[in-house]
């Protein structure tokens, strides 16, 4: 059986951080393919208007065209009407019927995870991976003992066990802690060395269309 990861967010812009924690998971979790998912417009995040989601699109794809296994997929580009996670998920669970299916989200979401809708549909549908970041605290306070039981700290059990599907696994595999946001910032401000934090062929892209200035 396949098996995919599928990796949703602005990636506003994309930068090494995600492609490391594309790279560590194809590595942890034996992935056949790693597919990031730019979001038209993240609906828990309506007091903030992204690019536009034709260029972090041709970002993402630019960042990923010579890697084999990672790619990039318009499933919530091309239906911007049903943004949400679990509509996301489902889709692919049809799409992907005959795959083992990994939806990764970073620490930052877990902590917010509730707010989102049908969160614990979310959380149930496919096998989850939290990826934690470099000083974060991962609570379990805002969730319910049900989904609890079904967490693997990977922090602290082997990283080798197998074990039956949907589950959520907690990772700090990736130990970078890049910032979109603080990327936009230091180009705002040009500030320097802010294209070391991404790739050489999304950084040409930014500066000639000038995004983020």
């Amino acid at each position: 059986m396949k098996r995919i990861a599928f990796y949703g967010g602005s990636f506003d812009p994309p930068h090494d951080g995600h492609l490391t924690i594309a790279r560590k998971l194809i590595e942890l979790f034996t992935l056949d393919e790693f597919v990031f998912i730019p979001a038209f417009h993240a609906p828990h995040k309506k007091n903030k208007k992204p690019t536009s989601a034709f260029h972090r699109f041709a970002m993402l794809t630019l960042a990923t065209s010579d890697k084999p296994k990672m790619r990039v997929s318009k499933i919530e580009l091309d239906a911007p009407e049903k943004p949400y996670t679990y509509e996301t998920q489902t889709k692919l669970k049809r799409r992907f019927a005959d795959t083992e299916i990994f939806f990764v989200i970073g620490a930052d979401s877990w902590a917010e995870i509730d707010t989102w809708r049908e969160w614990e549909r979310v959380l149930t549908l496919t096998n989850i991976i939290v990826v934690t970041r470099p000083g974060s605290e991962i609570a379990f306070a805002h969730i319910t003992e049900k989904i609890e039981k079904r967490i693997i700290d990977l922090r602290k059990e082997n990283e080798g066990q197998k074990t039956k599907d949907q589950q959520i696994y907690i990772t700090d595999a990736v130990n970078l802690d890049i910032s979109s946001t603080e990327i936009r910032r230091k180009i705002r401000a040009s500030e320097n060395h802010w294209d070391k934090l991404v790739p050489r062929a999304v950084a040409n892209y930014i500066e000639k269309y000038e995004i983020y200035i």
